[in-house]
């Protein structure tokens, strides 16, 4: 069975940084999965953060965070990490991270509910 697991979050000041790992079993990130970050904060949707496409290294932001988070992926561990640097108050949420065989980084984005296999989040909490 394919399973993600997030780590990392925790509580941090505005302008610091945080690095979120997602280690996956039951799956191969090599294999062309695509693999991405999203967040939820409380009453809101959840908004696409960054994506990674394996198949060919190509990465994807939101506009929230582009110059600020950088995804990247360590195939020799299987995992993907989300580096967060000048966090601020609004990056408040549960991160969650996503993997999909089909390497479609673009449009998950937008309809993270294609996304095939989910983690169960990690806290991040940034105060001011």
């Amino acid at each position: 069975e394919a399973q993600l697991v997030e780590s990392g979050g925790g509580l941090v000041q505005a302008g610091g940084s945080l690095r979120l790992s997602c280690a996956a079993s039951g799956l191969i990130f090599a294999d062309d999965y695509a693999t991405a970050w999203f967040r939820q904060a409380p009453g809101k949707e959840r908004e696409g953060v960054s994506c990674f496409d394996n198949s060919d290294g190509s990465t994807y932001y939101g506009d929230s965070v582009k110059g600020r988070f950088t995804i990247s992926s360590d195939v020799a561990k299987n995992t993907v990490y989300l580096q967060m640097n000048n966090l601020k108050p609004e990056d408040t949420a549960v991160y969650y991270c996503a993997a999909d065989p089909m390497p479609n980084c673009r449009a998950y984005m937008k309809r993270y509910r294609d996304l095939e296999v989910w983690g169960r989040g990690t806290l991040v909490t940034v105060s001011s």
